[in-house]
């Protein structure tokens, strides 16, 4: 028997843009929707594999839901789907991803597709590639000024280089190497596109291919 696809929760305050995200995946993934804050609570379990949240909710905001899901000790990856353009609150929260609407149906899919992958690896790895995305993100929305200004940004820096550190000795196989390689590009790609930014060799964790 096949194992049982991986399941994603929608939280949405707009039922026909959640029945539109959900139509979208509903092929490849047990979907499920909450349309609003409140009654995403009672769809948080152990079960749950992706989150995409709405930030901008009535009632209880996205960043609610996501200190309660956080604080029942639920182990998923959570994208913020959201209109709300990103500052440097967004540090501090717990969130793998970040996605600004409106959205398309590739870019939703995707996002669903790498968050998956990161299930994959253990905290520490999970914890780069999360600290990588906002890091890019606000990179393609802040200036240089507003970035060299910022305490959190810089720790944040800090953070994902000591990560790097210690990951790149810990990979042993060239292959995975590789991936982690291509999903830095990913992440970084995606976060900037506004900015249309190109990509160099560079290693994400420090080296060169």
């Amino acid at each position: 028997m096949s194992e049982e696809p991986p399941v994603v929760l929608i939280v949405e305050d707009e039922p026909d843009l959640a029945d539109l995200y959900a139509a979208w995946l509903q092929t490849d993934y047990q979907v499920r929707t909450a349309y609003g804050g409140r009654e995403a609570l009672d769809e948080i379990d152990s079960e749950l594999d992706i989150v995409l949240l709405d930030r901008r909710m009535p009632g209880l905001s996205g960043d609610e839901v996501l200190v309660a899901l956080r604080e029942r000790g639920i182990d998923c990856r959570v994208a913020m789907v959201t209109a709300v353009e990103p500052d440097f609150d967004i540090i501090a929260m717990g969130f793998d991803d970040y996605l600004i609407k409106p959205v398309t149906k590739d870019a939703l899919k995707k996002t669903v597709s790498n968050l998956l992958f990161r299930n994959t690896y253990d905290k520490g790895v999970q914890e780069l590639f999360s600290l990588s995305s906002k890091k890019a993100l606000l990179e393609a929305e802040k200036g240089n000024s507003a970035l060299e200004a910022n305490e959190e940004y810089q720790e944040l820096t800090a953070r994902i280089e000591e990560l790097r550190d210690e990951l790149d000795r810990s990979i042993g196989e060239v292959s995975e190497h590789d991936e982690f390689v291509n999903m830095f590009r990913s992440i970084e790609a995606d976060a900037d596109t506004d900015a249309a930014a190109e990509f160099d060799d560079s290693d994400p964790f420090g080296g060169t291919q």
